[in-house]
């Protein structure tokens, strides 16, 4: 959008999109603790709850603000949110002559790196395990599961989850439809029986063609039955950028 836009309208646009979704983040007792340009990174020190909330509410405020959008004629916008828990410091970095205040741990990074995979699956809200188990009531939401990826650094890797609320309803409701077949389709990915997964996998892709995250796990499974399977492969999603 920004090659359409002067530097003015630039500026217009993200403020006018920050100004409706920073709100949101302080209503659930969180706090934004930079912008990095039209990005957020928010810190919720609570309940995991507060921020899961947070999230589904902003996608739910960006629907609003397409129909805003779509009034005057301008194009909708999506955006993707990754969502983690760890300990983390928040602290000062820098020099007398310039200084900010930040928060460093490899909790951060990791959820930089779920934010990116969301673009990769087109989803609009990846959570981690760690995040999923400390919900005191994970029942209330709807989510399925993304797979295991392994972000640069670090041995272990972490299992994903795609959160479903605060999608449109159109799409929450063909995931919803599909979430079984999808599901399936991993649990027979990670078991190495690849063809069965891809039919699966197809199965969901009758109901809901757009499901990008359906459509890559059948494009990996075609190129395992291929191109054959790595003697170290565990189906593991290897992050080294965002």
């Amino acid at each position: 959008l920004s090659e359409q836009m002067t530097p003015q309208e630039n500026f217009n646009f993200i403020n006018g999109y920050l100004g409706r979704v920073s709100p949101i983040i302080r209503q659930h007792s969180g706090f934004i603790d930079k912008y990095v340009g039209d990005g957020i990174m928010a810190l919720f020190p609570g309940r995991v709850e507060e921020a899961v909330e947070a999230a589904i509410a902003i996608q739910r405020e960006v629907i609003i603000f397409n129909d805003h959008r779509a009034s005057v004629g301008y194009a909708p916008i999506s955006i993707g949110l990754g969502l983690h828990t760890g300990s983390m410091m928040l602290g000062i970095i820098g020099e007398e002559e310039r200084m900010d205040g930040t928060v460093l741990s490899d909790a951060v990074n990791i959820a930089a790196r779920l934010q990116g995979l969301t673009k990769l699956y087109h989803t609009g809200i990846v959570v981690s395990e760690q995040s999923l188990t400390q919900l005191e009531q994970a029942g209330n939401y709807q989510y399925r599961f993304l797979g295991k990826v392994q972000v640069k650094g670090k041995s272990q890797p972490v299992s994903i989850f795609d959160i479903l609320d605060g999608a449109p309803d159109p799409m929450m409701a063909l995931k919803l439809k599909t979430k079984a077949f999808f599901e399936e389709g991993l649990s027979l990915y990670f078991s190495r029986k690849f063809a069965e997964a891809s039919v699966q996998f197809n199965r969901v892709l009758e109901e809901h063609a757009e499901d990008k995250a359906a459509r890559l796990y059948m494009e990996r499974t075609a190129h395992l039955m291929v191109r054959g399977v790595p003697a170290d492969w565990q189906g593991v999603e290897v992050l080294s950028e965002k």
